[in-house]
């Protein structure tokens, strides 16, 4: 097994040759050049982890060499060979990004212990890059799937802010992907390699949740027996994300300001303020400013929070990604529960872009894992499908809607209902507050049977 590919840069043949075959003999793949153009055209078209680098060439210096290299390849390492022991060659070679520098012919057996460190290091560095090459594919923007104008708009808005160290606010009906776009924004931003912690607000009680978000100090109430790092301290240099900020207690949002205002912050039961380095985003599926008349939401914060928002829009608002969603959890759910599933009936994607998708995304994405368990062949087709969706009807052709055709209006909020009832007419029929019977008639008429 080769430990990795090397060039050698050297217009002495003898001597060059003499490397690559001592070189191949520890098992590296070894390529050659007598010249710097030669060596930088091997580079352009191979990966290369090291290069051995004479610093006089018949066509430039090795030092201006070794620049250029690592300019253009930085994970690549560079060793320069220097003639009789010439230090200042060996310390601008340094300065210039070089690995190491070694004296030609008189350390000969110090090149194999120089080369394997150098390996050592560019390998790692290749492996980290491509760590970061699929955490970017896992939590970046590529991952969201969609060519509709709303969902573009989105992520070209999102692109833009996540460099910056702006606090954005994200917006939008529950299941469109706010931790997502939250994911996203911070793999783009300059803290990509520092901790992503995200915290649903109502998931925890009042107290519970200041001391998830902040931390404590034993003995500040009864069964905190050691002192705790919160949330914001774990996710210290990096980003934080609060989904469901609407519902945050009066108290928390007083605290939740101090932080964004200072950086710092008291653990429970502390008397010290704790400083923290701490990029806040945040997400609601609320309508803030309607939260603010009510005294339910500080104005404040809101208008810190909101320095940058991002609706995202729902499902409904863009019909044409709904095949493409649903294809790609069809293959991934087809992968994981090992079936050939791989192509989709026509009725099946109509009725998709026909339901109301009240959850959004994450509904799409139950549903199409729901299929997939339940398919018996290699094509998912519209009675695999939840009733609710199978019974509904498709515009007709001859029908358009109209906002001024009240049928068209009752049709439609009738339609909804029963998707808001999972298909339950009885408890459609008492939302709508008419009868059953009543219900019926209009089902038969609207052809929503």
């Amino acid at each position: 097994m080769q430990q990795g590919k090397l060039l050698i840069i050297d217009d002495e043949e003898r001597l060059r040759n003499l490397m690559a075959r001592i070189l191949q003999l520890e098992d590296y793949e070894v390529i050659t050049a007598s010249a710097g153009k030669e060596g930088l055209k091997k580079l352009q078209h191979e990966t290369v982890n090291v290069v051995l680098s004479d610093v006089k060439l018949p066509d430039c210096n090795g030092i201006e060499l070794t620049e250029q290299i690592k300019k253009n390849w930085p994970a690549t390492e560079v060793i320069v060979l220097t003639a009789f022991g010439t230090i200042n060659d060996g310390v601008k070679a340094i300065k210039a990004g070089a690995f190491d520098y070694i004296t030609k012919g008189d350390d000969n057996e110090k090149i194999i212990p120089l080369v394997s460190k150098a390996m050592d290091k560019a390998l790692l560095q290749q492996r980290v890059a491509e760590l970061e090459n699929k955490l970017n594919d896992k939590f970046g923007f590529d991952r969201i799937i969609g060519k509709s104008s709303a969902i573009i708009d989105a992520i070209k808005l999102a692109q833009k802010v996540a460099q910056t160290g702006t606090t954005v606010l994200l917006l939008g009906e529950t299941g469109t992907g706010k931790e997502v776009f939250a994911e996203a924004i911070h793999q783009a931003s300059a803290r990509k390699g520092k901790p992503f912690v995200a915290v649903n607000c109502s998931a925890f009680t009042k107290e519970l949740l200041e001391s998830e978000l902040f931390g404590h100090k034993a003995g500040s109430f009864t069964g905190a027996t050691k002192d705790k790092k919160g949330l914001f301290e774990e996710a210290n240099g990096g980003t934080i994300f609060l989904d469901e900020m609407g519902e945050l207690d009066p108290e928390l949002q007083a605290k939740l300001l101090r932080v964004l205002e200072s950086q710092e912050f008291l653990k429970v039961g502390d008397t010290r303020p704790t400083k923290v380095n701490v990029r806040v985003l945040a997400a609601t599926n609320r309508d803030l400013q309607a939260e603010i008349e009510t005294n339910h939401f500080r104005s404040d914060l809101y208008y810190r929070l909101s320095v940058f928002q991002i609706t995202l829009p729902a499902l409904r608002e863009r019909k044409k990604d709904i095949p493409l969603l649903a294809g790609y959890f069809m293959h991934y759910f087809a992968a994981k529960v090992k079936k050939p599933v791989n192509k989709m009936s026509p009725g099946f994607i109509e009725k998709l872009e026909t339901y109301y998708w009240p959850g959004n995304i994450r509904e799409l994405k139950n549903v199409i894992e729901r299929a997939t368990i339940l398919c018996d062949s290699n094509e998912l087709d519209e009675t695999l499908l939840p009733y609710e969706i199978q019974t509904i009807q498709p515009p007709r052709a001859n029908h358009t809607l109209s906002a001024f055709d009240l049928a068209s209006v009752e049709k439609l909020h009738i339609q909804r209902v029963l998707n808001h009832t999972h298909g339950n007419r009885a408890d459609a029929a008492r939302l709508l507050n008419i009868g059953i019977a009543t219900l019926y008639r209009k089902l038969k008429e609207y052809g929503l049977e």
